[in-house]
């Protein structure tokens, strides 16, 4: 039998725990530790620029002024068990976008002024949500007191799936606090 022995100081000993532990966390985030969402962007639309998006609208049949009325970044809440988040993730499942799986990402959001609703008497919005450059989802809300907040198919043309409608009364209200909620969460 063969026996080797080596002499090591505290502090060798206690740097060399520190580089293997070191060396482990790395190891862990590089190869997921870090959850991707790279994958849930495959067939998603382009939206990395004005034109790209307006052009999106453009394919439901939306006229929108050319420049966003607004532009800012939203944070996805991480829980499902946010009942306004589920009810606005249903709306984007019913389109073929799903929000949970960005949920803690940092996305932006676009506003669009839509300009041939029909039969509008107040404004209506488009507002789309693009992350790493592609559209994750989206909405259309119709401002007026009876409005509806809906999915980006335009009313009266014929529908891939049905579409749930969300009166525009009760949703925007929720919808905005969920967006302030993310903001403050990322400012905070």
């Amino acid at each position: 039998m063969f026996v080797l022995t080596a002499k090591l100081s505290k502090t060798k000993l206690i740097a060399a725990g520190v580089l293997v532990v070191a060396v482990i966390l790395l190891v862990v985030l590089l190869l997921g530790g870090g959850k991707s969402v790279t994958a849930d962007l495959s067939g998603k639309p382009v939206g990395a620029t004005n034109q790209d998006r307006v052009t999106f609208l453009a394919s439901f049949g939306w006229d929108v002024n050319a420049e966003p009325k607004e532009a800012q970044t939203v944070k996805i809440p991480k829980s499902e068990d946010n009942r306004v988040f589920a009810r606005y993730n249903d709306l984007q499942l019913s389109q073929g976008y799903d929000l949970s799986s960005f949920g803690g990402k940092e996305v932006q959001r676009y506003v669009y002024e839509v300009l041939n609703y029909p039969d509008s008497t107040s404004p209506v919005y488009a507002s789309i949500l693009v992350y790493d450059g592609h559209i994750i989802g989206g909405d259309i809300t119709d401002t007026a007191p009876d409005g509806l907040i809906h999915s980006f198919q335009k009313p009266g043309t014929t529908a891939p799936s049905s579409q749930p409608e969300t009166p525009s009364t009760e949703a925007p209200q929720e919808t905005t606090q969920a967006t302030e909620a993310s903001s403050s969460a990322t400012q905070g």
